[in-house]
């Protein structure tokens, strides 16, 4: 069965803002029959994972159904069309022998087709968190996006895009993992509390093998990150440690980041790490 989210319209998924940007070809915005040899993949397709089953699930209910959602094309100038949103759509009808497919032809910048293909995918939940990042990362250098800004165009925190931007900092093994659903987002964020990238790979293809969770992987991180103790701080760390990491997981969740506990006599400090300007400055939203 074709997953429901496929007969939402396009229009459903793009901010109000966006919607009015172009028209129409014609004016009416109705569908054409296009021949589907004529329609190219969106150069700024964000994805770069199509699962065969997926793709055979699409198509079957193509076979059954018909296409209940047309794909959305622009005219290029030097003929033919350019997919800005529908790629497993016309996969699917490709994999079937369609001649000719159900098309909306808009004006579109190049922008605004890169826009429209992240804002589809990552509304849908249809990106892994490393083609996300990338994404909002093609926004930003091509186009002189800040975090700010795509984070308002994609219905997202301007934490959570800084965040998903911190993961393109991994290895590329690291990346590797994640993009293949080997480790989660999760995983992936506890890895960049360690400074070294082999120790980041090593952990990660460790935790991968081994299907380690991801307060494990928390742990494993915060002990590589930690400097060596002396004697006193050992005797402090073995007592409290399960507490102090408890509290370290509750403000990380609360502001975003990673946050860290450092016993200092009968008392201590709170360190609080950001890796950008962007960030520091959210944070100093949220502190008031």
């Amino acid at each position: 069965m074709a997953r429901q989210a496929l007969g939402k319209g396009l229009n459903a998924l793009i901010p109000g803002h966006l919607r009015d940007l172009d028209a129409p070809v014609g004016g009416t915005g109705q569908p054409q029959e296009l021949p589907v040899a004529e329609i190219r993949p969106n150069p700024y397709q964000p994805r770069t994972v199509f699962k065969p089953e997926v793709l055979k699930e699409l198509a079957d209910s193509l076979r059954e159904q018909g296409l209940l959602q047309p794909v959305l094309v622009a005219k290029t100038m030097g003929g033919g069309y350019e997919l800005i949103s529908g790629e497993r759509r016309l996969r699917a009808a490709q994999s079937l022998g369609w001649q000719r497919i159900p098309a909306i032809i808009k004006v579109a910048t190049a922008q605004e087709m890169a826009e429209w293909a992240i804002i589809e995918n990552v509304q849908r939940d249809d990106l892994n968190p490393m083609e996300e990042a990338r994404s909002y990362k093609r926004l930003i250098d091509e186009f002189t996006l800040t975090q700010e800004d795509v984070a308002k165009k994609v219905g997202r925190e301007r934490a959570t895009v800084a965040n998903s931007l911190r993961l393109l900092r991994l290895p590329a093994e690291v990346q590797a993992l994640v993009e293949k659903g080997e480790l989660q987002m999760g995983h992936a964020r506890a890895l960049l509390a360690i400074a070294s990238p082999e120790a980041q790979k090593a952990l990660g293809q460790k935790a991968a093998r081994e299907s380690w969770s991801v307060r494990a992987v928390e742990q494993a991180a915060q002990e590589r990150a930690r400097p060596e103790a002396g004697p006193a701080s050992a005797k402090i760390r073995r007592g409290p440690n399960v507490e102090v990491a408890a509290l370290e997981e509750r403000l990380r969740r609360k502001m975003g980041t990673k946050v860290k506990l450092v016993p200092v006599g009968k008392g201590g400090r709170i360190e609080v790490h950001y890796y950008s300007a962007e960030e520091l400055e959210r944070l100093l939203d949220l502190l008031g």
